[in-house]
């Protein structure tokens, strides 16, 4: 039997990079695409030996072709940390619009179902809480975090748009954050931002008073339910996240105390539009895809925590 094909986007990033595992370890045969703006081919070289494995240096921005068959289309091209859209705000909108329009154009072109990542930043700073998928968000369309919201916002939009129009078959994730190993310490989320600062000896850097809360998800939990969302049968978005709920100081004081350092928090202003409350509804994800987190917060940060203490020193500095 022949064995099925997916083309997965921003395949040297983060998710995108344990999402080509999970495809090769399943039995797919995997076209990995990136134009490493922000991916690291670090993440993926492992999988080059292996005969069904194949990367192109590409950007989905421009014209995509991919020869032969596909049966699945994974659209993970987008930076996702403040650090990167801010610094590349054109490329973030292209990304999510014209690289969108390009993925979506290929899975009608193949027959081909097509699944994309959205994120948790489609709400904004929500005034719902928890956030559930019917709720349409709370977003300044041109404040400094409107190119990454509005971007992934159009990108819904014109999913739905093939969807409904040429009857393509679409899976849209909104993903919550998400940590775990192969992370980039320097991208500007807390989490890799708080490992970081601990392993240089640094004191940690919280935004505002620290009372913002953030519900994060370890890798392998996010992976799984992105796997059985492709696979199922809905169309329309489902949030992927875990709901334990921390505020950012707490947080903080949780790495201090795993790493047992008497290092100290310090304060800044909070950014632009920076959101005060996430937390993802996952009734959807439990009902449709009998998913649910599995990995609990404090074994997935010693994990990810273990992960970067053992890479060489010189990388806490990159």
């Amino acid at each position: 039997m022949e064995k099925k094909r997916v083309l997965i986007t921003g395949a040297a990033g983060f998710l995108g990079s344990h999402l080509c595992d999970r495809f090769i370890n399943e039995g797919y045969r995997v076209v990995a695409m990136d134009n490493l703006i922000t991916g690291d081919l670090k993440n993926i070289e492992h999988l080059f030996p292996n005969k069904d494995f194949v990367f192109y240096n590409q950007d989905v921005s421009h014209y995509i072709y991919v020869p032969g068959k596909l049966d699945y289309i994974l659209h993970f091209a987008s930076p996702a940390s403040p650090i990167d859209y801010l610094k590349i705000p054109i490329q973030t909108l292209k990304v999510g619009s014209l690289g969108t329009h390009n993925c979506l154009g290929l899975a009608k072109e193949k027959g081909a179902r097509i699944l994309v990542a959205s994120t948790s930043e489609i709400y904004g700073d929500p005034l719902v809480h928890p956030q559930t998928e019917d709720y349409w968000g709370n977003v300044n369309p041109i404040g400094p975090r409107g190119v990454y919201d509005e971007a992934k916002r159009f990108q819904e939009a014109i999913t739905m748009a093939y969807h409904n129009y040429h009857k393509l078959e679409t899976r849209i994730v909104r993903i919550f954050n998400t940590y775990g190993p192969r992370m980039r310490l320097n991208d500007g989320r807390a989490l890799p931002a708080f490992i970081g600062q601990v392993l240089r000896g640094e004191d940690l850097t919280v935004y505002g008073d620290g009372s913002q809360t953030r519900s994060f998800c370890y890798v392998d939990d996010q992976i799984e339910g992105i796997y059985r969302l492709l696979l199922s049968n809905y169309a329309y978005p489902v949030n992927i996240g875990n709901p334990d709920e921390i505020t950012i100081k707490e947080f903080a004081e949780e790495i201090l105390k795993l790493a047992d350092s008497n290092q100290k928090i310090t304060y800044k202003p909070l950014p632009t539009d920076d959101p005060k409350q996430r937390q993802p509804d996952i009734t959807k994800a439990k009902e449709i895809l009998n998913w649910t987190p599995r990995i609990s917060r404090a074994d997935g940060v010693k994990l990810t925590y273990n992960f970067f203490k053992s890479l060489p020193h010189e990388y806490l500095f990159k």
